[in-house]
């Protein structure tokens, strides 16, 4: 069973996120909170699978109350996504720097919500579709110049490759597609990258991919 925490300032926002996930077979809905301070409280009391935070919330915003949560390695298995209206709000970036899963805009359709809840809790980075290349352009016109990228050198050729692929917006089967390996082989190759390199998650290693110059602005075809 797959636990959620809803953290949103607007009771129906919440009320309508827990009619959708308590439907579900395999989903159940661990408590609700309406602002950051009670959304830590609560991961920290209820240590939930996943969190559906919004960023924008009194008392203490999404993004430090997902800092919070990212920074206590007692948490490290809580998966956070955020909430926002715009598909390119200017607090996603600084929200997957702070340790976020991904994001959803709110008007996501309710099947879509659905596979996102469960793959970002199977170890996936969550991107609403449709807007992930935009977003990583985005991000990669905002980024600075390229970091050192002496991290890089603990990686085989093929996880390069494969950290190079993850940070253009391909999926595991995409990327399987590509270099012509099973699925499976190909998210071990990113599994195994993760760990290398200390990311989080997959969104954070599209991060790395960027700031460290593996992957430039103008790759996304």
């Amino acid at each position: 069973m797959i636990r959620v925490l809803l953290a949103d300032d607007q009771l129906l926002v919440r009320a309508g996120f827990r009619a959708l996930l308590d439907a579900q077979p395999d989903i159940e809905v661990a408590g609700e909170a309406a602002d950051g301070e009670e959304a830590v409280r609560l991961v920290r009391e209820l240590l939930p699978d996943a969190v559906l935070m919004d960023i924008r919330m009194p008392r203490l915003d999404g993004l430090a109350a997902t800092r919070r949560i990212t920074d206590d390695p007692a948490l490290n298995g809580v998966k956070v996504v955020m909430l926002t209206t715009f598909e390119l709000d200017e607090y996603v970036f600084e929200a997957i720097r702070s340790g976020a899963s991904g994001f959803l805009v709110k008007d996501t359709e309710p099947e879509e919500l659905l596979r996102a809840v469960r793959a970002v809790v199977n170890g996936d980075a969550l991107l609403s579709p449709g807007v992930t290349r935009r977003l990583i352009a985005e991000f990669a016109a905002r980024s600075k110049e390229p970091t050192a990228a002496t991290a890089l050198g603990r990686l085989t050729d093929r996880e390069r490759e494969v950290m190079a692929l993850v940070g253009i917006g391909l999926s595991n089967e995409e990327i399987a597609r590509r270099l012509v390996v099973s699925p499976l082989t190909a998210k071990t190759h990113v599994s195994r990258t993760m760990v290398k390199l200390g990311a989080r998650d997959r969104a954070q290693l599209v991060v790395m991919a960027y700031e460290s110059g593996l992957v430039r602005p103008g790759w996304l075809g």
